[in-house]
């Protein structure tokens, strides 16, 4: 249904927004989102978003396709190479569509993949709603057998029906979420959208320390929206 190769010279603008701004994004993050092309950019078909630290500032990039396309049921699967190190946090996840009338976590939250530095052999798969976000989020994560997540390239998918959402690693299932299973409301009917970005800190991951070096890369080969 829609797809971004990342083969142009530069971000298509026709597919996605960057959000600006600092402040902490509720999770007490230190990163300031700038607009591309200063923390992300094109590079031989491949999307790199890079979280840098200059003197007192830490600055980086957030995603979204939100008023350019979102989606309700799909297949949504990025080939991602994250970053590495203590405080840094990638993630691939959607939002609600309806997030500015309703707000969050009412809007409902799919966390596709998520990673933090401190956890370099783990990912984690998440819905968060009403009655069940922040640290109360249902999911669960997943393990290499040995390296880690930021040495290769690796598939994030979810495939997501009508009262279910399944996750996969490289075609691994490792998670199905059912409306049954939630403690609150299943919010997962509408319209979402796509985001991704790398945070720099926060209550989840911790700051950054003197094992952090700087900068850290994302590289997206591609995100791919399927129909069923």
């Amino acid at each position: 249904m829609w797809q971004d190769e990342f083969d142009g010279p530069s971000l298509d603008t026709t597919k996605w927004v960057a959000e600006i701004g600092g402040g902490g994004w509720g999770n007490a993050e230190l990163e300031t989102y700038t607009a591309p092309p200063a923390n992300a950019h094109i590079d031989n078909g491949i999307l790199v978003i890079e979280a840098r630290h200059d003197s007192t500032t830490y600055t980086s990039t957030r995603l979204k396709t939100q008023g350019k396309a979102s989606w309700t049921y799909a297949r949504v699967e990025a080939r991602i190479q994250i970053p590495r190190g203590q405080g840094i946090w990638p993630a691939f996840w959607m939002l609600g569509d309806n997030i500015t009338s309703v707000g969050w976590p009412g809007c409902g939250e799919i966390d596709i993949m998520e990673n933090i530095g401190r956890e370099p052999a783990r990912v984690h798969g998440t819905v968060h709603g009403p009655g069940y976000s922040g640290a109360n989020g249902v999911g669960h994560e997943y393990d290499l057998a040995s390296g880690a997540f930021a040495d290769s390239f690796h598939v994030y998918a979810i495939e997501w029906e009508a009262g279910s959402i399944k996750w996969y690693v490289d075609g691994v299932r490792y998670l199905t979420v059912t409306a049954a299973i939630l403690p609150g409301t299943w919010v997962f009917n509408h319209q979402f959208f796509i985001l991704l970005n790398v945070a720099i800190g926060g209550y989840w991951p911790g700051n950054p320390d003197g094992t952090t070096t700087f900068p850290q890369m994302m590289r997206v080969d591609y995100v791919r929206v399927y129909q069923r």
